[in-house]
């Protein structure tokens, strides 16, 4: 029983990169700026992007968060693993409004509540 917990630790890191990389881009792509209009201009400011630091480490921690994933893989079904990906949303939900300062609505607690109770329900074995 101790050792299938500890398996858990690839989905944990696999959810907590996941949003670390999705809290990261945001950050730096608001400290950035917006995407320009003309298509030439929009083109380098997205590969301009790939240089920054930031956005750099939100592009490794996916690649860790695939490693993680894989190694959850060997341990677990796909259709017991898959549904604590949605915690995913969960996360960015809260930390979206921590950090920046977007809305949480009612809605969304209600949308993400759902989400949680799916969650328990699906991946209980």
């Amino acid at each position: 029983m101790k050792n299938k917990l500890v398996d858990y630790i690839y989905i944990l890191l696999t959810i907590g990169l996941t949003v670390y990389g999705q809290i990261i881009l945001k950050w730096r792509i608001r400290y950035l700026g917006k995407l320009p209009d003309n298509i030439s201009d929009k083109i380098k400011f997205l590969v301009s992007l790939i240089y920054d630091p930031g956005i750099f480490s939100g592009f490794f921690a996916a690649f860790l968060a695939s490693l993680a994933w894989m190694a959850a893989m060997t341990k677990f079904d796909l259709s017991h693993a898959y549904p604590f990906m949605s915690l995913n949303f969960v996360l960015v939900l809260l930390l979206s409004g921590l950090i920046f300062s977007e809305s949480v609505t009612t809605n969304k607690i209600v949308g993400v509540t759902f989400i949680v109770i799916g969650t328990l329900i699906s991946s209980y074995e």
